[in-house]
């Protein structure tokens, strides 16, 4: 299955050698430009996921890949947002209609969606009262509406029956906390965000059982495959493109340095010199393993999804531990080339240090665990259980 489709957005040359100018500024505001925010390139990638009936493209889930992988050439941070901005459009399609109804009324959609269930929602007539504090909430800056992550009583006043879930609320829900200050990926503006006891209307929840399954409401809803993606194998192959495309973009970097720098202790061209070629060509050489192994996951569950069949676990442990693989592969490639460029790439003004600091920290996303990855992904092949809360 390729990644790119006819319905993918247009991400111009042009539009990546934008966010690379203004990556320094990006990293200074620790949120995007509006420049970059006000580009219709953004707008048009932001709504590719959106279904057709509220007026987007509703392109086939892979569309995003490839713009994100491209987009991180200029600024591994943009990537990042622009793409979760993406990600979290499909995500409001999985809820029900009501909710979906409100929210896509307000474009673009532009929703951080922190989901690890650090909130609690206790139910009430209606739906629930959401509490609680978030953390990594991406592009929160610029948000309208939110998406998080809480375990929440089916049954008011029964500890018993607590199980997790997704609520949409309005940005106006939360308070902001302004937490973010990294030494990586700066630009998404991924602070701190506060719920106290907001109401959630029950047409705004979704459970995460069957987001993880790729049998929410908004899939029959819709009826395309897009929106029959699971959840964990849609996020973690979207979030190791701004990596692999750093990656990418370090190994141009690399090459290009090489015509230009010369070594005055040695007095030679550090091109003439063949362990300079050999760190190219072995950085080359695993990018397009990397794409390869992208490339055979997406078509995998591409060719699950068309069939109208589930996606089993294993799979979808593979597909995590490939995303793990990636961005793990990458970040070896960003630090080989870094180290072999010299001390000249540690200043500022230099992208590969910045390259290599976005990386190091997307690297710690819990999805890309590698140790973790690989025990799950061994596990689910082998049958043995695993944690019910384990992220597959």
């Amino acid at each position: 299955m390729p990644l790119v489709s006819a319905d993918a957005p247009i991400v111009t040359s042009d539009f990546v050698a934008g966010l690379a100018e203004r990556a320094a500024e990006a990293e200074r505001l620790r949120r995007l430009p509006a420049a970059t925010l006000a580009d219709p390139v953004t707008s048009e990638f932001v709504e590719v996921l959106v279904p057709a009936r509220y007026g987007g493209t509703q392109a086939p889930f892979p569309a995003i890949l490839d713009p994100v992988r491209r987009m991180a050439h200029g600024c591994a941070s943009s990537a990042w947002t622009l793409g979760f901005y993406a990600l979290h459009n499909w995500m409001l399609a999985l809820f029900g209609e009501q909710a979906q109804s409100e929210a896509f009324a307000t474009r673009p959609f532009l929703a951080p969606a922190p989901l690890a269930p650090t909130g609690r929602g206790v139910g009430c007539e209606g739906g629930i009262r959401l509490s609680g504090r978030w953390s990594l909430a991406t592009g929160v800056m610029d948000g309208n509406w939110i998406i998080v992550g809480a375990l929440c009583e089916r049954e008011a006043g029964d500890p018993g029956t607590i199980h997790p879930v997704l609520a949409l609320l309005p940005i106006e829900n939360v308070r902001i906390e302004d937490v973010w200050h990294t030494d990586g990926m700066r630009a998404t503006g991924s602070n701190d965000v506060v719920i106290d006891d907001a109401f959630v209307p029950a047409h705004r929840l979704v459970a995460v059982s069957d987001i993880y399954m790729g049998t929410a409401p908004g899939a029959a809803l819709h009826d395309a495959e897009t929106y029959r993606w699971p959840m964990v194998p849609a996020l973690a192959l979207l979030a190791a493109m701004p990596a692999l495309g750093s990656a990418e973009r370090a190994a141009d970097i690399y090459a290009e340095r090489l015509s230009q720098r010369f070594l005055a202790y040695e007095g030679v061209m550090q091109k003439d010199k063949p362990v300079a070629s050999v760190h190219l060509g072995q950085a080359l050489v695993r990018l397009r393993a990397l794409r390869g192994l992208l490339a055979d996951t997406v078509g995998e569950i591409g060719s699950i999804v068309a069939a109208g069949d589930p996606v089993d676990r294993p799979v979808r442990g593979q597909a995590r531990l490939a995303a793990a693989h990636i961005v793990h592969e990458s970040r070896v490639v960003i630090g080989d080339l870094l180290g072999a460029s010299g001390a000249s790439a540690h200043f500022l003004d230099n992208p590969l240090q910045r390259i290599k600091r976005d990386v190091d920290v997307i690297a710690g996303h819990v999805v890309f665990d590698y140790d973790t990855g690989r025990e799950l992904a061994g596990a689910l092949t082998m049958g043995i259980p695993i944690p019910r809360t384990a992220m597959v």
